[in-house]
């Protein structure tokens, strides 16, 4: 997408977020892409709803089940906004919803818009794993490249490439013969 297509949606997106949601519901919605957010893969788009804060409204205790609470009350309102991105905004893969406790913004729901791609192989095992920014840079790169499309795919293509080199195989069988040592105690 062109920056002046993203501009563009990015205002219709906080125009029918307004519309959608009553006053005071959500302080902002913003459309992210790769360089605004670590978590934005390159040639991804996010939609972030960012919750006012009841910390800084006199009196209020903070709501730690905000998230729930905001999502609860506007259940229809998230179904219509969730297929207006999706109609309108085909690029954004998750909308987010988050509180306002700060620049991390960690307290977070993420909402699939988009299918994911699919994946390759049968049986995958979910992993997470928090990466510095030279190791975001890596993968990164191998998926503007063309290597790798997400960094899911990322991460599997250097996994391969580590089991293809001889001291792998190797270090797996090391690993065989000390688990057999370990059985004989």
């Amino acid at each position: 997408m062109e920056q002046a297509e993203i501009e563009d949606a990015r205002r219709r997106i906080q125009q029918e977020a307004r519309e959608l949601f009553p006053e005071g519901a959500i302080r902002e919605a913003a459309l992210l892409q790769y360089g605004d957010d670590p978590s934005v893969e390159p040639g991804q788009l996010v939609v972030r709803l960012l919750l006012p804060s009841a910390e800084g409204a006199e009196g209020a205790e903070p709501d730690r089940n905000q998230m729930d609470t905001f999502h609860t009350a506007h259940r229809v309102a998230m179904q219509r906004f969730r297929d207006y991105v999706a109609q309108n905004v085909p690029q954004v893969r998750f909308i987010e919803v988050t509180d306002d406790s700060g620049p991390a913004h960690m307290a977070r729901m993420r909402l699939l818009v988009a299918p994911a791609p699919p994946e390759r192989g049968g049986d995958l095992t979910p992993v997470m794993a928090r990466l510095g920014t030279t190791d975001l840079e890596t993968l990164d790169t191998l998926i503007t490249t063309g290597i790798a499309a997400n960094r899911a795919d990322a991460v599997r293509w250097a996994l391969a490439r580590i089991r293809e080199r001889p001291a792998y195989a190797e270090l797996r069988e090391r690993a065989r013969q000390i688990e057999e040592l370990k059985a004989q105690f």
